[in-house]
């Protein structure tokens, strides 16, 4: 089902020709940058309509199996070789040279000339009814680990960290796409009006190597992109009304500013004028609805303690904790990243031995508990859980300027990434990779093939799912359908 986005207005070619600088010129650019910078809002997730009226849940193409998606993205790349994907022979190998049919017509982004095979320093046991290998720095996981598929045969074409986020969440890897929770947001709405559809909560210091465009909504209407959100102090930064300024007050210049908005839409048809009542009228609602969805302090304290989450920090903890709470008030699509997955073993700080027992502190037992409190409550049918990375990491030492630590490069060939809930089954390892964890040998699992199964479980044809942009139907797994949805993988 082409999803149809077309205005057939002569004034919107017009419009779509402008300069900014006459656009804001003729839309009265005074007012408008005030509300806007007192709302602090480009855009949130629910469809925009005439007046600000929000429109009900949109109909799936077909019957779900998940009603929404957490996805947790731990930037930089996990190494799987060190985390979900034991090899004994690349331990026998460890520190001799790497066999020259691994380098003949392969780059890297690091490595130079002929680098050392490293096994893991890490020990492995097998976890489960399914006996799942797992490695001893994630111990909380391997206490759910028949709750979830472990995908071993990720892979994608993408082997620098911004490109490879961007392709994941984008279909492409530029920016100026659409992102997977704007495309889910765009073509499901949102169920809490109050909230935005699609939520972003960062952790680890930064943003991911992708930037903000992981969650823009590219050629969609801009209501449909990521709400960025905060798990300590205020969550969405400017949203508070100024001081002199009541809530009447406010309600009064936003109908003010509708007035005026409506009758720019008049005159030019286009959508994007719309859209911004919208993101309006949600921000005034917000106002309410988000300090109190936000107050982690309203759960009970064994719950915090199984998230490990703590009262006015920043953390991942907190943001799996938030997720859940906003999941389960009807949130559709809630992005968390962690930042510093980089492990090139440059120093004692993304090294194997230091940097990656610390990154899998940080979310070990967090990312379990999200688990075990989403089936505990239910919840875990129809919400898809998945972590991953954006790429794999070599079975190579990288040995940057002859660095004494341990560390892998980029990797495109292969990756491991987990899913959980949403009519994924459970307790199963799908696909495999040769014994220096090289190469995939079964099951090959593409990032378009990843999307079309998120889409799929979502109730969306990918093949049919798209929007009107430059002349083309644009889909989220690109204009081929080399995209599948992976049935190995559904229960």
């Amino acid at each position: 089902m082409h999803m149809n986005n077309d205005i057939l207005n002569p004034k919107l070619a017009e419009m779509r020709a402008m300069t900014r600088r006459t656009f804001f010129g003729r839309a009265g650019l005074g007012l408008g940058a005030l509300a806007l910078g007192q709302l602090g809002l480009r855009s949130a997730s629910a469809p925009a309509v005439a007046g600000g009226k929000p429109l009900a849940v949109r109909a799936p193409m077909f019957a779900p199996k998940a009603k929404s998606v957490i996805y947790l993205h731990m930037s930089g790349a996990p190494p799987s070789l060190d985390l979900f994907d034991p090899k004994p022979k690349l331990n026998e190998l460890n520190m001799q040279p790497c066999p020259q049919s691994l380098l003949e017509g392969q780059r890297f982004a690091f490595i130079k000339g002929v680098p050392k095979m490293l096994g893991s320093p890490h020990k492995f046991k097998q976890h489960g009814q399914a006996g799942m290998w797992v490695s001893e720095v994630l111990p909380h996981f391997s206490k759910i680990v028949d709750d979830v598929c472990l995908v071993r045969s990720m892979n994608t074409d993408q082997f620098n960290h911004a490109p490879a986020e961007l392709f994941l969440y984008t279909g492409n890897a530029r920016a100026g796409n659409a992102s997977m929770g704007s495309w889910l947001t765009y073509g499901l709405g949102s169920v809490n009006q109050d909230l935005p559809g699609f939520v972003v909560l960062l952790s680890g210091g930064t943003d991911p190597t992708g930037g903000k465009s992981l969650w823009s909504s590219g050629f969609l209407p801009s209501v449909y992109q990521g709400v960025q959100c905060r798990s300590q102090g205020e969550p969405i930064l400017f949203s508070s009304n100024p001081d002199g300024m009541d809530r009447k007050s406010r309600r009064r210049s936003l109908d003010a500013l509708a007035k005026l908005n409506e009758i720019e839409a008049k005159q030019y048809g286009d959508p994007e004028t719309l859209t911004r009542i919208q993101q309006y009228e949600l921000a005034y609602r917000m106002q309410i609805a988000v300090p109190e969805a936000f107050d982690i302090a309203k759960e009970p304290e064994h719950v915090r303690e199984a998230y490990g989450a703590k009262l006015g920090e920043a953390s991942f903890a907190n943001n799996c904790l938030l997720a859940r709470r906003l999941v389960e008030k009807g949130v559709r699509f809630v992005q968390l990243y962690d930042w510093g997955w980089d492990m090139h073993g440059t120093s004692a700080d993304n090294d194997l031995v230091t940097g990656l027992p610390k990154k899998c502190r940080d979310v070990d037992q967090s990312a379990a508990a999200l688990i075990t409190d989403l089936k505990q409550r239910g919840m875990l049918e129809d919400t898809l859980v998945i972590w991953g990375g954006e790429f794999g990491r070599t079975p190579m030492n990288e040995e940057r300027n002859g660095s004494k630590f341990l560390g892998r490069d980029h990797h495109p060939h292969c990756f491991s990434l987990w899913m959980a809930g949403g009519g994924i089954k459970a307790g199963q390892v799908h696909g495999a990779t040769d014994e220096l964890g090289y190469m995939i040998t079964e099951d090959r699992v593409g990032i378009r093939d990843l999307q079309a199964t998120i889409l799929n479980q979502m109730g969306m044809d990918p093949y049919q799912f798209s929007f009107r942009y430059q002349g083309l139907n644009q889909r989220l797994i690109g204009p081929t359908d080399e995209g599948r949805v992976i049935k190995g993988l559904l229960a």
